[in-house]
């Protein structure tokens, strides 16, 4: 079946898709965007993630290109031109063309956004393969900028590390800080286990993203009586203790195993990380198609 994008108005097939070459999310990266889980047809937790687009959005002094309700219609109807069941659907929004010539000054606010929406179906079960033994993961010096709780499409030093790590056999990179503190994944929120039970991920400030994800996980460990420790941990730490996973849309809950040459725990997914997994559909919130 032919894919089909939405770009500034229109649905047209995959092969046509395009926007100005001057657009802004292209020369500057002056653009934002969002990935939704897609279950069984449904959104998994649409509203934080548009709350978090929005957010966004205002941190950036980009007016949004419609309202709310436009932008899930969008989405929707993406998802159902392109059949799509279980898989994800991603959104972006830039500061649109700017002024015909490439300027660093925010061009007028009467510039129209760009707006680019597209579904894909993936395979569940490969993931649920991956988490059933766990991946692993290379540590890399965090390089990036100071606004990493802003969702913005600005990912070249995530694409470095990700593909370092995956020269090196990993699946996934955690960024540690010039202080010796993990901050996240190159494109996940990290979290471990303690040996005695806490489960333990990096607060939120300007250094990480605010992971939707990462957000239900915390509901969950409320009602399901396990202790969380929002602070900051050393690589160190990381290496020695009892469980390690990380959480995205993508990834849901996935087991760490190995942290560079370091075997996590018995080497094998632990008890609370497949607990949070096994359940996280049940916390999550699922949108109507």
């Amino acid at each position: 079946m032919s894919r089909i994008v939405y770009v500034n108005g229109r649905y047209v097939p995959y092969a046509q898709a395009s926007v100005h070459v001057e657009d802004r999310g292209f020369q500057f990266a002056d653009a934002v965007y969002e990935v939704c889980q897609v279950l069984g047809g449904h959104l998994i937790d649409e509203p934080r993630h548009m709350a978090r687009l929005a957010r966004s959005l205002a941190e950036l002094e980009i007016e949004a290109p419609m309202s709310a309700a436009a932008l899930a219609h969008v989405m929707r109807e993406t998802i159902k031109r392109n059949r799509v069941k279980d898989g994800l659907v991603y959104l972006q929004v830039t500061r649109g063309e700017g002024y015909g010539k490439r300027e660093f000054t925010f061009p007028a606010k009467d510039v129209p956004r760009t707006v680019v929406c597209l579904a894909r179906t993936t395979k569940p079960g490969a993931q649920d393969a991956a988490a059933r033994t766990g991946i692993s993961v290379k540590s890399m010096p965090d390089i990036r900028w100071k606004r990493c709780d802003i969702k913005t499409v600005m990912l070249l030093p995530a694409c470095l590390a990700k593909q370092a790590a995956h020269d090196e056999g990993a699946s996934e990179a955690w960024f540690v800080g010039a202080d010796g503190y993990v901050t996240e994944g190159a494109s996940s929120n990290a979290w471990i286990v303690s040996d005695g039970g806490s489960v333990i991920t990096r607060q939120i400030t300007t250094d990480i993203l605010p992971g939707v994800t990462r957000a239900t996980v915390m509901d969950m460990l409320a009602k399901e009586n396990l202790t969380l420790e929002e602070r900051p941990f050393r690589l160190e730490e990381a290496l020695k203790a009892r469980e390690a996973f990380i959480t995205s849309a993508t990834n849901i809950v996935m087991p760490v195993v190995r942290i560079d040459a370091a075997q996590i725990g018995d080497g094998k997914p632990g008890p609370v990380t497949l607990r949070l997994r096994s359940k996280f559909h049940q916390f999550a919130n699922i949108s109507g198609a």
